[in-house]
């Protein structure tokens, strides 16, 4: 069943990028070009409508035939994070409003069982009551959301992020995990979007919808590997919470210098800007493609790092 799923994912996110964007063209919905993009020709934001698309149609088929490849009820916090995104790809959201929304997700997902209740030994904490634990783990999902939005600023740092990320969750993973389908089907729909994403003319962005979409997948797994059920390789005896850190090292870093920078000029952390890491090394070296290979060998050598002083 594995191999079906990957070629179907494949085939299916390389129809419905070409089609979305012949759609998005026709009806003239382009990414606005101003001061804070980083392009200069004709892009369309409908990267995230061909991953949703892709992964509703192959659950659809799944479920029809009484098949559950992973918990389906997760697509529903999955869904109002796409739709919110998208209507934001279009009509452009109050950040007051996608919060919001985001807080409602954030239960709706702490309500399907995933749940930070346990810091695993982390600075000496195991086991935390119930009502910290969800305020804990409610901050934490809108905190990952939002810091994953905050980096799809270049092409392909976003997906290839992501990308990492699934595939080390997959890796330091003792056996398949429960979403290990689902990790197939992001993981081969992301890759045709490298393509679309890095061409010259007429490229694809991932939009909110696909930034919003993404970071609610990393916050389940997040959750996911706090869990008791997560169980990580024997030979890799680390804290969770640090492998996680490591993982999604650069998000973290990124969004905390650029809140904290926002906040000491008295400005909203939420008012974007062009003052990200990726883009001061954008001015530096001219490359999309060099930005985002150096901060995912950053990430690799991070990840490699924590593993061999821990």
């Amino acid at each position: 069943m594995i191999l079906p799923v990957i070629i179907s994912s494949f085939f299916l996110s390389i129809l419905t990028l070409s089609f979305s964007q012949k759609l998005f063209l026709r009806k003239k919905i382009f990414d606005e070009i101003n001061l804070r993009s980083s392009h200069n020709s004709i892009a369309t934001r409908s990267g995230g409508l061909s991953i949703y698309i892709v992964l509703i149609i192959i659950s659809i088929y799944f479920y029809i035939n009484s098949i559950e490849i992973f918990n389906f009820s997760i697509l529903v916090p999955l869904s109002i994070l796409f739709f919110v995104g998208i209507y934001d790809d279009f009509y452009k959201v109050d950040f007051k409003l996608k919060f919001i929304f985001q807080i409602i997700v954030a239960k709706i997902i702490i309500d399907n069982g995933f749940i930070i209740d346990n810091f695993h030994g982390f600075i000496g904490v195991y086991e935390i009551n119930r009502v910290l634990a969800q305020l804990v783990t409610l901050f934490i999902i809108v905190s990952i959301i939002n810091a994953i939005n905050l980096i799809d600023g270049i092409d392909g740092l976003l997906s290839s992020i992501t990308l990492l990320f699934i595939i080390a969750y997959e890796f330091f993973a003792s056996v398949n995990t429960d979403f290990y389908f689902l990790s197939l089907i992001i993981i081969t729909s992301l890759i045709p979007l490298y393509y679309f994403n890095f061409r010259k003319t007429k490229k694809i962005f991932l939009g909110d919808s696909g930034s919003y979409l993404l970071g609610g997948i990393i916050a389940v797994y997040v959750l996911n590997i706090l869990s008791v059920g997560y169980r990580i390789r024997p030979e890799f005896d680390i804290n969770k919470i640090i492998l996680l850190v490591s993982i999604l090292i650069y998000p973290i870093i990124d969004v905390i210098r650029v809140f904290t920078l926002r906040l000491m000029n008295k400005k909203s952390p939420f008012i974007a800007d062009k003052n990200h890491i990726h883009h001061n090394l954008l001015k530096y070296n001219k490359s999309h493609f060099k930005t985002t290979f150096l901060i995912c060998c950053f990430t690799i050598v991070t990840v490699v790092f924590i593993q061999l002083i821990f």
